[in-house]
């Protein structure tokens, strides 16, 4: 969830405010003073890259959170409605500019309309936001330009709601004396996201400073309706191109959100995730508070890190190294190990405490099992991978699902690319150090889609939507820090802990 830091505000808020202009999400963390050494990764010192600019400040907004079924419509026919007067009004425009581009693909992606896309998807929260979402880490290669900014924008934007919407949830999860459970809670929320708004308080029975997070009101009950007026609108304005079988990544967005609706599921998944990373000494996961929470309502311990991506300007390079390692080295034993994972791969869920020179870890509704079956396959496609044996990742990749067997050799070689490319760190011929900063697979990846979307023959299986969503977007994040990472090392020691054989 992206945090965004408000002012704190202790006292109760009468009048819901219209408008804050806040900080990012996170506590706000000072360059750290004592270095940090990267484990067992010593590369040679080379030149930091000049830092990216910093991302603009969301200004945190309020709004209603549209909450009946009806209402949601409304606004969902009004969006389709609104972009399409606006292609109307963008192709006269063009039309007596004497432009020669007016297809309806090309006037219905106007920046007006996408300026539309976005606040409406920022109003209406829900299953449509965090579509958006997914595929932005998902699918957004396949994209014209100008979806993929949207999608970008929407990633850490939302409304948050009123303190009457609010305040009902909570008395309906935690019962009409909910404040009684709390020695302070603040008013306005520190982060809102796509199913709900997380506010800091201090629990009364222990004094310890919690997140207590809020789902939006409708949201859970709205999911099948949102998803279907989404694919009506996706599908009617043609904003997206054939091949991407949309279908698919709307069946698996209902049942994720599915999952990120059911705040007592969360718990649970947290829960597992602190006992599975028991022992290991980088990671922490925040405490479940069962008694401040409920199935719409979740209260856990504060986690006082800071976003590793807003940080990141203030470290060395080893730090950074140091970082992607372990997000890297977590993804793998997420796949090998532990055959759970939580496949949100938003940047804003790893936050980096200098203090204690740990990694943070938030947001477990995604959390996922996957079965041994396919987790034995997909772990063998990787090591093959890894050798290079096009042949064998032929073989594994039919009996995964991602071919049928009767392709093109055209769509063959381009599958057998992609996945060579995806793996290209792990592989033996790999530089020991894999320098993120140099990665071009994104743009490699990218060049073989256009054969992919019009030559495949079925979609790929169900399982790989989250898990190639966490995985390119931890490749993501250690470009985006500009890490070097022992990849080579840790695939094999990741593949020898697990106690994968060759066949």
């Amino acid at each position: 969830m992206k945090e965004v830091v408000a002012e704190p505000v202790k006292e109760v808020v009468s009048e819901p405010v219209k408008e804050v202009v806040s900080e990012p999400l996170e506590e706000v963390v000072s360059t750290p003073e004592k270095e940090v050494v990267a484990a067992e990764i010593k590369p040679e010192a080379t030149p930091a890259p000049a830092p990216p600019p910093s991302p603009p400040v969301y200004e945190l907004r309020e709004s209603r959170v549209p909450s009946s079924r009806l209402g949601r419509l409304w606004n969902y026919g009004g969006l389709a409605a609104g972009m399409l007067a606006g292609a109307v009004s963008e192709s006269v425009t063009r039309t007596f500019n004497g432009s020669s581009s007016s297809s309806s693909s090309s006037v219905m992606l106007s920046p007006a309309n996408m300026n539309r896309l976005v606040s409406k998807l920022s109003r209406m929260r829900g299953a449509a936001l965090k579509l958006g979402q997914m595929m932005s880490f998902q699918d957004a290669k396949m994209l014209p330009p100008p979806i993929q900014e949207v999608l970008q924008r929407v990633q850490d934007r939302a409304d948050y709601m009123p303190a009457y919407q609010r305040d009902k949830v909570l008395r309906q999860n935690l019962g009409d004396n909910w404040r009684e459970l709390f020695t302070e809670f603040e008013e306005k929320p520190i982060a809102a996201a796509s199913i709900g708004q997380v506010h800091k308080a201090v629990l009364r029975a222990t004094g310890e400073r919690v997140a207590v997070k809020i789902q939006f009101p409708g949201v859970a009950d709205s999911i099948n309706s949102d998803l279907d007026n989404i694919a009506v609108l996706l599908t009617a304005t043609k904003l997206l191109p054939k091949g991407l079988y949309l279908d698919k990544t709307i069946d698996n967005a209902r049942l994720e959100l599915g999952w990120e609706c059911d705040y007592e599921r969360e718990a649970r998944c947290a829960e597992r995730y602190r006992t599975n990373l028991l022992g290991d000494g980088v990671f922490s996961v925040p405490r479940v508070y069962p008694e401040a929470s409920g199935r719409h309502v979740l209260t856990m311990e504060w986690m006082a890190g800071t976003g590793v991506t807003r940080v990141a300007p203030s470290l060395d390079q080893e730090q950074k190294d140091w970082i992607g390692t372990q997000i890297l080295r977590l993804c793998l034993r997420e796949i090998t190990e532990f055959k759970f994972m939580q496949t949100d791969p938003n940047w804003t869920n790893f936050l980096y405490n200098p203090e204690l020179n740990k990694l943070e870890l938030l947001d477990f509704g995604a959390s996922r099992e996957y079965p041994d079956g396919f987790i034995r396959l997909y772990v063998r496609l990787l090591e093959a991978s890894s050798r290079n044996d096009k042949a064998a990742v032929k073989e594994l990749s039919e009996e995964l699902g991602y071919l049928t067997g009767h392709e093109s050799k055209a769509m063959l070689e381009a599958h057998l690319t992609s996945v060579m490319t995806l793996a290209e760190p792990f592989m033996e011929t790999a530089p020991e150090v894999y320098d993120f900063r140099d990665q071009t697979i994104t743009e490699r990846v990218k060049a073989q889609i256009g054969v992919m979307i019009h030559e495949r023959l079925a979609p790929p299986p169900e399982e790989t939507y989250s898990l190639h969503r966490k995985l390119s977007g931890a490749f993501l994040l250690c470009a985006r820090l500009g890490s070097r990472v022992r990849c080579r090392e840790l695939f094999r020691d990741a593949l020898e802990k697990s106690g994968f054989k060759k066949d």
